[in-house]
């Protein structure tokens, strides 16, 4: 193993990153949508995981209000150049001036993804996933099973706290490779 991997592997022991989730989905969803949002967000938040998302409102907008009302850390990834257009449960707004190409930032940086409903950029975001073989949870979202999509490449959760659980234990799995 060369040095650089065994210092990296040592940090890390001793500095344990928190889990971090991605949540997509839409910027106007229906009430359901946001609903599940915001308890996927307060859930996840409860069990210590980072909520990182696109940042402005929705989806993305009711998963950091969840996670802000149990004290969790959100981080807003911006498509724009101004901080000030993350919704107000942002802790930390990146700004990226990147338009949807920001999708690619949230896609590689969550240690797991949950779809919640969305448009087409949530689509961007699933298959930015599908082509880096990474796994992404469907919580009432996109049905990519009649796109013909290998079924190791998604899952359908029925629930936010089903859809927590399963997260979690996929981020581990992703950390561990």
């Amino acid at each position: 193993m060369p040095r650089a991997t065994n210092l990296l592997k040592k940090a890390e022991s001793l500095i344990p990153r928190p889990l971090i989730l991605g949540i997509i989905g839409g910027g106007d969803p229906p009430l359901e949508a946001l609903r599940a949002a915001e308890q996927v967000g307060e859930l996840a938040a409860k069990r210590g995981a980072i909520i990182l998302c696109g940042g402005l409102g929705g989806v993305m907008e009711a998963a950091c209000k969840g996670a802000a009302k149990a004290g969790g850390l959100t981080l807003g990834v911006l498509p724009g150049t101004d901080r000030d257009t993350a919704n107000p449960y942002v802790a930390i707004p990146i700004v990226t001036a990147m338009s949807t190409a920001r999708n690619a930032i949230i896609v590689r940086s969550a240690d797991a993804l949950i779809a919640i409903d969305g448009s087409f950029g949530t689509l961007t975001e699933i298959a930015y996933a599908l082509d880096l073989g990474r796994k992404v949870l469907l919580l009432n979202s996109w049905p990519v099973d009649r796109l013909g999509v290998d079924g190791d490449l998604f899952e359908k959760v029925s629930t936010p706290q089903g859809a927590v659980d399963r997260a979690l234990v996929l981020a581990e799995e992703n950390r561990r490779r």
